[in-house]
This record gives C-alpha cells, structure tokens and sequence, in this order.
C-alpha cells in the first residue's frame, strides 16, 4: 500500500472541500420571486409583445430585429415549418419578406405570460395577422404563438417559440 504524505493529504483534502463547495454553490436554487416583482415581470413582457406588433405595424417585418434574441441558444418554428429554425434563418427569411409586404398588422385575442425567474417569461396567446402585400393583395390569417422571452441587458427578447396557423 502506498504512503500518502502529510502535504499531499492536506492537499487533497483541499481540492475535496473546494470541490464539495462549488458542487453546493451550483446547485443553489433561485430566489424566489415576490408576488410584486411577477406582476412588474409580466407587465414589462406585456408591453414587449405590445411594442413588438407595434413596431412591426409601423416599420415593417425588419422592426422584429429589435426583440429576437441573436445568441446561439435562439431557435423559433414559423407557421408551415415542422422543425426550428436558428436566429440566421429567421433574419434571412425577415429580410427576404420584407420588401413583399406594404404592410401588416399583427392583434393579439388573448396573451397568457407566465413568470418562471425575474429574467424568463413564458407566454402563449391566439392573434389575427392582417398582411398587405406590395400589389394590394390582402391575406388574413388566424395564428397561436408560445414563446419565451428572457431579459437581457437591452431589455427582453424572444428566445424561442413557435407560431402556427389556426383554423378557427
């Protein structure tokens, strides 16, 4: 049996109470948040999702820009797609359509939003899109979306979710 020297045990049990303490310090659950701070969490989102259409009505399909969250975790399935797409997809399809339409108008019938953190929201709603295409041509279409939006240092965006159209 080997000998264990007295540094080479202080040693070891150095990295074990080290190891032992940031296993702890991971596994840390979050606060938890206050009934006053879900209600400004889910106001803060509400208008995030107001300002979005509202954007989008006024400045076009590119106005979406402003609230997709660009990092490598965003991925969103479009209505017709039967799997996600990454953050470069969507941007190369916003910056595709765009010049197609004159204009579009985007109502929400019901917004549901759900606070997991101080930072992540869920939602889900049913909406009417009104598109304009650039000949006149008008198309109506009924949709569900389900999101999350997680706040970042400009303020919350969409990180992921999929829109998709309905029937009634």
């Amino acid at each position: 049996m080997a000998c264990i020297k007295e540094n080479d045990l202080r040693h070891l049990i150095n990295i074990l109470t080290i190891s032992c303490l940031l296993t702890v310090l991971s596994c840390e659950q979050p606060k938890t948040i206050t009934s006053d701070e879900k209600i400004e969490v889910s106001d803060n989102v509400r208008q995030t999702l107001t300002d979005y259409y509202n954007d989008i009505r006024e400045l076009g399909l590119t106005a979406e820009f402003k609230y997709l969250d660009n990092s490598k975790d965003f991925f969103w399935t479009p209505p017709g797609y039967s799997s996600s797409i990454s953050y470069d997809s969507v941007a190369t399809i916003l910056n595709h359509s765009a010049p197609l339409y004159q204009s579009i108008d985007n109502q929400w019938d019901s917004l549901r939003i759900t606070v997991l953190t101080k930072e992540l929201a869920a939602y889900t709603g049913r909406l009417r899109s009104t598109m304009t295409d650039t000949s006149g041509q008008v198309f109506k279409l009924k949709l569900v979306e389900t999101g999350l939006l997680i706040k970042r240092h400009d303020g919350w965006k969409l990180l992921c979710g999929q829109t998709a159209t309905t029937s009634d």
